[in-house]
């Protein structure tokens, strides 16, 4: 269940949402995939792969942070219009545990939606043999982009 309030300024937020996902190269090379999407909230999932370990066989956290970073920016386009798109302009990370499991799954929410800057916290679980442990927060700034050929919604 979606945990905010939020109403989308575009009522086709979701479709435009996965389609985003769709073109982002690197989620794809990860092997993650987008597995909810509500208005302020997305979830990311990652399969276990040991090529995105590091050297004790945790997922790096390169790894985690980059699907949390995509989790907290969709989070945040949810509640953009249709032609604004958004970047991560400023990340903290904390890793409260190693990530190990058989896969992952990254939650970005929407703590404070804003025309310009928006602020979203991420979590990081592990889940292993149908348990779930927290791994890794997020705190995320976020700004809209508008007008910029380069930027696509």
């Amino acid at each position: 269940m979606p945990t905010t309030d939020f109403q989308p300024a575009d009522a086709a937020f979701a479709e435009r949402v996965r389609a985003s996902f769709e073109r982002q190269s690197a989620m794809a090379t990860l092997g993650a995939s987008l597995a909810r999407v509500e208005p302020g909230e997305v979830e990311v999932q990652l399969p276990y792969a040991a090529h995105l370990t590091q050297q004790h066989g945790f997922l790096h956290g390169g790894i985690v942070g980059a699907a949390l970073d995509s989790a907290c920016g969709y989070a945040g386009s949810t509640l953009m219009p249709a032609d604004v798109g958004v970047l991560s302009i400023e990340y903290k990370i904390n890793f409260v545990a190693p990530a190990r499991g058989q896969r992952f799954r990254m939650v970005g929410t929407v703590v404070k939606p804003g025309r310009t800057i928006t602020v979203v916290e991420g979590r990081a679980y592990a889940i292993d043999d149908g348990r779930e442990k927290l791994v890794a927060t997020m705190s995320t700034t976020l700004m809209a982009i508008a007008g910029r050929d380069d930027i696509k919604h």
